[in-house]
Parts: C-alpha cells; sequence; structure tokens
C-alpha cells in the first residue's frame, strides 16, 4: 500500500469517528476518537469469528505504518511546535523553575521508582524480568504526553498557574523524557561495564542542551524573517520551515528534535514577538493554520493508538501485569512531584492539591507507545507493549474523563483553585 492510501484511509477514519464524536459522544477529541477505534477495533475482531476478511484487511493496513517513525520523526514535531505556540508563556516564564525541575528531576525520579517496582511485581508473578529492561520501561512510561494533556486540559477547568505547570512540564518532559529512554536503551543493548558513566553524562547534555539551543536560534531566526516582511502566506511558510528544517537539522546534529520545536514554538509564540514581527492578520493565519494542524494530527495519532490494538499479544499474565502497573505509574508521579511541590510551595503560589492535580492530569499517550515498539524481544517488548497500552488506554480515557470533575470537586472545598 502506497503513502497515499495510507494517509488517505487514516483522514477518512478520523473524519467519520470526529464525526460520531461531535454528532453523538460529545467527548474530549482524544478521549472520543480513541475509544471509538477501539470499540470499531474489537468489532472486527468479533466480526472475525465469522468472517475473517476485514481483520485480516486491518492487520495488513496496521502493518504498513511504522507507528515509531511516524510519530517520533514526524507528528511529533509538528504537534509539539503547535502546542508550544499557543502555551502561556508569561505564566510559562514565571513558573520556569518548578516546570524544568518537574521535567528532568521528577522524570528521572519516577523512572527509577517504576522500574524498581516493577522489578519486583514481575518477580512475583512469574515473570523474571532483569532490572535493566524494567528501568527501560520506567523510562517510557513516566514522561507524561503533551498531546494527550494539551487536548484535554482546555475542557477540563484547570486553574491557570497550574494549567501552565501541567502543560509546560508536559513539553519539555517529552523530550527529557525521549533521551533519558534512549541513554537506557543504549546502556541496555551493550554492557554496564561497557559504558562509561562520562560518555552517558555527554550524551545526555549533547541532546538535551543542544536541543534547546537549537530551538532557541531557530525561533530566533524565525521572528527575524517575519519580522523583515508583512505577508501572512509567506510567514505562515517561514513557520513551516522552521519545524521541517529544524526537525532535519536536529536529527542530523544528533540533539533532541522535539525540545528544539518546544523551544522555538515558545519563541515565535510569545507575546513580544507577535506584537513586534506579526500584523493581526499574520497573527490570526498563523494561530488558525497551526490549530488545524494540531487538531489534524491529533486525529490521526489517535485512531492509529486505537488501531494498534491489533498488534498486541492477549497473554492473560501480561494484562495482568498491565493492571499492577497502572497504580504503580500513578503513585511514582505522586511520589515523583512531591519533592519540588514542597520546596517550590514556599516560593512560588502553588494552589492547594498540586501534586494530586498534576499527578491525575499527566496523562500517558502515543509518545510511550512508541518507544514501546523499538524495543527489542530481548528487552521484552511484548510485555511492555502491553502493559504500556493498557496504561495508555485506562490514562486516556479514564484519567481523561475524570479529571474536569475531579477539579471541579476540589473547587468547592478550595476557592484558591479557581480562576
Amino acid at each position: 500500500m502506497d503513502y497515499f492510501s495510507i494517509i488517505t484511509v487514516l483522514i477518512v477514519l478520523s473524519a467519520l469517528f470526529g464525526y460520531i464524536n461531535v454528532r453523538f459522544l460529545k467527548l474530549p477529541i482524544t478521549i472520543g476518537l480513541m475509544l471509538i477505534t477501539i470499540v470499531f477495533t474489537l468489532v472486527v475482531l468479533g466480526i472475525s469469528f465469522v468472517d475473517d476478511t476485514l481483520l485480516l484487511k486491518e492487520k495488513e493496513f496496521i502493518s504498513h505504518i511504522d507507528f515509531e517513525k511516524v510519530l517520533l520523526e514526524v507528528m511529533l514535531s509538528f504537534l509539539l511546535f503547535a502546542g508550544a505556540l499557543h502555551t502561556n508563556f508569561e505564566q510559562l516564564k514565571i513558573q520556569r523553575k518548578p516546570v524544568l525541575t518537574f521535567a528532568t528531576l521528577g522524570v528521572l525520579i519516577s523512572t527509577f521508582l517504576v522500574g524498581s517496582l516493577m522489578f519486583f511485581v514481575l518477580k512475583a508473578i512469574n515473570l523474571p524480568v532483569d532490572f535493566i529492561y524494567c528501568l527501560l520501561f520506567g523510562a517510557l512510561i513516566s514522561p507524561t504526553d503533551p498531546i494527550a494533556v494539551l487536548g484535554i486540559l482546555k475542557s477540563a477547568g484547570a486553574p491557570k498557574k497550574l494549567e501552565a505547570k501541567i502543560v509546560g512540564e508536559s513539553l519539555f518532559n517529552d523530550g527529557v523524557g525521549v533521551v533519558i529512554f534512549l541513554t537506557i536503551f543504549s546502556i541496555a543493548k551493550n554492557t554496564a561495564s561497557n559504558v562509561e558513566a562520562l560518555e552517558v553524562l555527554s550524551f545526555f547534555g549533547r541532546e538535551v542542551v543542544g536541543g534547546l539551543g537549537l530551538g532557541l536560534l531557530l525561533g530566533w531566526i524565525t521572528y527575524r524573517l517575519m519580522k523583515s516582511i508583512d505577508d501572512y502566506d509567506v510567514e505562515v511558510i517561514i513557520t513551516i520551515a522552521a519545524v521541517m528544517g529544524g526537525t532535519l537539522l536536529a536529527h542530523t546534529l544528533h540533539v533532541s528534535a522535539p525540545l528544539a520545536m518546544v523551544a522555538a514554538g515558545l519563541v515565535v509564540g510569545n507575546d513580544t514577538v507577535r506584537n513586534t514581527a506579526m500584523s493581526e492578520t499574520t497573527e490570526a493565519y498563523v494561530d488558525k493554520f497551526w490549530e488545524l494542524i494540531d487538531v489534524l494530527l491529533n486525529t490521526i495519532l489517535f485512531v492509529m493508538i486505537g488501531m494498534e490494538l491489533l498488534v498486541l499479544t492477549f497473554d492473560i499474565l501480561y494484562i495482568y501485569a498491565g493492571l499492577l502497573a497502572a497504580p504503580i505509574v500513578l503513585i511514582s508521579r505522586y511520589l515523583s512531584l512531591w519533592p519540588p511541590v514542597k520546596f517550590f510551595s514556599k516560593k512560588l503560589d502553588f494552589v492547594p492539591n498540586t501534586s494530586l492535580i498534576m499527578t491525575w492530569g499527566g496523562l500517558r499517550g502515543g509518545i510511550s507507545i512508541a518507544l514501546a515498539l523499538s524495543l527489542t524481544a530481548e528487552m521484552h517488548r511484548e510485555l511492555f507493549l502491553v502493559i504500556t497500552y493498557i496504561i495508555v488506554t485506562i490514562s486516556i480515557i479514564g484519567q481523561g474523563l475524570t479529571i474536569g470533575p475531579l477539579i471541579k470537586r476540589l473547587q468547592k472545598h478550595n476557592p484558591q483553585l479557581k480562576d
């Protein structure tokens, strides 16, 4: 099947499922599309007991999609730039210290907590897995997914100060999480004795610092180009070139493309650049274009996530492990957030129940699935893929549907939670 056919099928399904969601379910788009696609896939599985023609066609279609490559190397840059472009820069600037701490120290703590707990849990249910592979799972599941978070928080009614923390953390911890995953992946592929600590730190520093530096440079160049002309068509094209060219350059330089796109999006989207480099017409066109890209890619992504159900290995122990892992991931996130929240709450105006809301609002999504798909058979790919899919499903549907009611319930008891 050629690329045009694959893209056409995905967009047609996205439009159809999106219509069903808006017309009947009226759920947030990420939740609705994933739920409808899962139900559709389960119906196809049910029909296969009578006639497996449709199932074989869907499996053939999925086999032509490299989910990991499509998401991590193509879609992610566009989605992160769009998310950063519409982030409240002033609030993020105020909350920069806790946000960066959540996105670095928080992800590291969560990685080791999840990895350690899963090592003992898997052994207890007769699924012994080496500690390094459990740590690898901790790395892929610890970062929250900005794509899922951004879509759901719009309708959750979170206070602006807290929304800036959750969204900002999700934008940055995604890039940091991918770097941590790649670092542990490199250690797991070799032996710990063959990997020097200095080499690991050098890799981590190059990816993170290099990615942020490249993003700031791209953002500045984009700003200067847009400031020197007044043509909204060309200025929109310049932002597209910044994302595509910047991603290609990041891969060539071996720095973090996700972090580069977040930094570039924040620079281009902040009020100073908007007021000095964009006319009202240009600003409207840039915003509308990237909002459309955001919605389109989100719909395609969550349809793809739902369809990935067909690649799972249905083993009862794997499913049991996934159900046990879900609360472990939530507890680990809460514990990893607690120290920075406690430290910064004395210096910054933190709303009550910050740790609880950030834990429940920290959703997992396509990035975790993409990273799980990149594991090798030796790293227990099938086991961790099932566990990851269960956690993502519970996270998007369960937490996504209840984060709004949770915030409203807490607001009744804490007036400070209201905007």
